[in-house]
Parts: C-alpha cells; structure tokens; sequence
C-alpha cells in the first residue's frame, strides 16, 4: 500500500492543491493504517475489506484515542479508497460504509449570573485599553454574538441612538439590540478610549488593538482569561462563553427561544435548544 498512499498524497498536493497541514494529516493517518494492516498480513488495497478497517477502528478506540481523532482519520481512509476506486487500483471501495464513532457534544461552558457581574466588573476605567475591553466585554455579553462578529464590527454597524448592532454572517445581516450597560461603555470607549488607540490614524473598525489596527480573535482571547482569571472563574473560560451565558441566562428568563434563536443567528432551533437544559439544571 506504500506506493498507492505516495500517489494520493501526490494527487492531494499537485491537483487538488490541498494545503500543507492536510496534506501532513492524511499521509500520517494512512501511513499509521497501512503499519497496522502490514501487521495483520496485508499489504495491497485491493485486500483490505470492512472487516479489516473495522478492526482497525476498534484498535483505536482500544487505544484511548479521542471519538474526534478516529473521526479525522477515518476521513483520511475513505478519501483514499475513494481514490483508489476512481483510479481503477480496487474494484470495490471497503471504506465505503464504515460509520464513524459518534462525536459527544460536550455541555457548553455557562457562567452564573454573579461570574458574569464578577467578569465585567474586571476592566478598570484609567486607560484606553481597559475602557475598550470593558466596552468589548458589555457588548459581547449583552448581544451574544460571535467573537469574529465582534471583532469585525465597523463604526457604521453600531446604531447608538436606537440601541442595536448589525452583524454580517456570509450572505445574512441580523440586527441585535444591546441594552444601557453595553451602551453605557460603548459611548466612554468612542468618546474617551478609542481616538487615543488609533493614535492619529483613521480606521473603520468598532474596537482596535494598541497599535490602531483591528482587533484579532487570539487578542480577545488573551485577555478574556486575563479577565476570567483575575475575576476567580474557576470554569475555563473561551471567546465563546459569554454567548453561551448570554443565550442561557436569557432563556432561563422566560425569553422566548425563537428570539434567542434570531439573536443568536442559529438556522436550527435544535441549536438553540441546548440551553434549556441550564434552564432545568438551575432550576
């Protein structure tokens, strides 16, 4: 199987222009594969059947390796056999009904009401910087938009006078109010904060770093478990916690999940459901 793994691997990079990383990804997973098959005597495609590659899966799940993990390089086996069928190298493709291990959704990460008060409460109101993560955190939590929304919001998506924002998702644009806390810190941030940040330069951006230029996810992130941390949050702490606590505290609330769902820009109201069950839990 050695030369036909080096041929895909080829057709991944010289056809189908697959990036560095997965192309490093798909020639470990199958290179991992065609070790184990060798050991159990086979060591042409054509051999390999579903038996085989279920025994394989097996082995990994023995293994300890994460539903995720199996999951990937399963994807790696079925694109190869694919191809090898397409090249006419087999006559029948073995992977073709192989089932991956179901992924378990992990219970999102929700903060209690005091957690969140404790969280905003950690930017102080001396320097711009802090007067920008204090109005980054309010707005965020107040939305329950996506980071990468937050970070990409432009000084002409921020209606102040009526109290909303426009997010732009691919082809979709929602509107979503923000309450007088969120306005609150968003009005000293522009007026105070945000002239002193660009230092003289012009920028269409909502929030800027310290050099004047857009905000990045990784930044946001940082100091989200600054904040987290200083405030004594135990639970771990990601850009997208406050939109999980958002969406649950709302719903916990009696807001109507058809709402929270448009809020929240979920296609699914299965989606959105998830946070009933904070509902329930917190009684």
């Amino acid at each position: 199987m050695t030369a036909d793994i080096k041929y895909f691997i080829e057709y991944l990079e010289n056809e189908k222009k697959a990036s560095k990383n997965t192309v490093i990804s798909y020639q470990r997973d199958l290179v991992q594969l065609a070790a184990y098959l060798e050991a159990k005597g086979i060591t042409e495609a054509e051999k390999v059947t579903k038996t085989s590659l279920n025994s394989y899966i097996l082995y990994l799940e023995k293994e300890g390796k994460a539903t995720t993990t199996i999951s990937r390089e399963l994807a790696s086996i079925k694109a190869f056999f694919h191809y090898e069928l397409r090249e006419g190298r087999i006559r029948r493709d073995p992977a073709e009904f192989i089932k991956a291990p179901k992924v378990e959704k992990k219970a999102p990460v929700i903060l209690t009401v005091n957690e969140v008060n404790a969280l905003l409460c950690q930017p102080g109101d001396r320097t711009p910087k802090e007067l920008r993560d204090k109005a980054m955190l309010e707005l965020l939590y107040a939305t329950g938009i996506r980071v990468s929304e937050l970070i990409s919001l432009k000084l002409t998506d921020v209606n102040m006078q009526v109290g909303y924002i426009t997010c732009r998702d691919r082809s979709k644009e929602r509107m979503v109010p923000f309450g007088k806390n969120a306005r609150q810190a968003l009005v000293q941030y522009m007026g105070e904060a945000r002239t002193e940040l660009l230092k003289g330069k012009n920028s269409d951006w909502l929030f800027t770093n310290c050099n004047g230029q857009a905000m990045s996810r990784q930044g946001f992130w940082k100091l989200i478990k600054q904040y987290g941390e200083k405030a004594g949050i135990k639970s771990d702490i990601t850009p997208h916690t406050l939109r999980h606590s958002f969406a649950a505290h709302l719903i916990c609330s009696g807001a109507d999940i058809h709402a929270v769902q448009a809020m929240l820009g979920h296609s699914d109201t299965a989606t959105t459901q998830i946070y009933t069950n904070y509902t329930a839990s917190s009684g």
